[in-house]
């Protein structure tokens, strides 16, 4: 079994075949997906899907590329959805600066301790996205000692992993560590305890290898376990298992 522990589901190239292909899910071995928002509308349409269906649970956030348009009002939109008994993180939140001074990396770095200091209030794991941000997401979270989450698609080095896992934090790894120029994400898989790693899909984004160009979707979740278990000398399966658990434990599911 598997835990696609970050697809966004909501998302518009979703439209066409949503319902089927969440059907379809665990028949595929996939037992439990986690759709991260990344604004407040997308926020209530994750946890839409996760009434809708059993094996679908959400979480609330706002994204740093979307915190521009933001208000600080907006906050209150995330906590009601975070009371939902199937919301159970604040994400997808975080840095991102690839994109320069877009939005202003201040209005980011707030957005982001707003978010931080709401999910410790609510006693809710986090789901951090960092873009070409590394050292500014590890001091800001470095502020909040008492956080629990994962550094989604973590893309930082092997000794910024080992940072972030004796904090207490977990990782998640995405189609990437398929690709040719995977050698330090697999570093730094080989560096995180089993018990830290999360798999993820990031669907509709990043497909693994052969699929790259295409539209990716949970289904390929076995492609990138395999990879990760090839790196780390064991059977697909065992890692499949192991990091369903981890993820069960992260985000408190029963």
């Amino acid at each position: 079994m598997y835990f696609d522990t970050h697809a966004h589901y909501d998302d518009t190239q979703f439209d066409p075949d949503r319902d089927t292909l969440l059907r379809s899910l665990p028949e595929a071995g996939v037992a439990l997906v986690l759709v991260p928002g990344v604004t407040v509308d997308s926020s209530r349409a994750a946890a839409a899907l996760s009434a809708r269906w059993g094996h679908i649970w959400a979480a609330a956030g706002i994204h740093p590329e979307d915190c521009g348009s933001a208000k600080e009002t907006d906050l209150a939109g995330i906590r009601a959805l975070c009371a939902m008994e199937k919301t159970v993180a604040i994400g997808e939140i975080g840095l991102d600066y690839h994109w320069e001074d877009n939005p202003p990396r201040e209005t980011q770095q707030r957005f982001f301790r707003l978010q931080l200091e709401l999910a410790l209030e609510l006693n809710k794991p986090v789901i951090v996205h960092d873009r070409d941000a590394h050292a500014d997401t590890l001091a800001i979270v470095s502020e909040y000692p008492g956080l629990r989450g994962v550094f989604h698609c973590f893309s930082g080095s092997p000794e910024m992993a080992e940072i972030l896992v004796k904090q207490g934090w977990y990782l998640g790894f995405d189609g990437p560590i398929t690709y040719k120029n995977a050698k330090k994400a697999l570093a730094v898989l080989r560096v995180t305890p089993l018990d830290r790693i999360l798999l993820e899909t990031d669907s509709p984004y990043l497909p693994p290898v052969p699929h790259r160009g295409e539209r990716n979707d949970s289904r390929n979740l076995p492609l990138i376990a395999g990879a990760a278990a090839r790196a780390l000398g064991m059977e697909p399966a065992q890692l499949a298992q192991k990091t369903f658990e981890n993820g069960k434990r992260l985000f408190g599911i029963p």
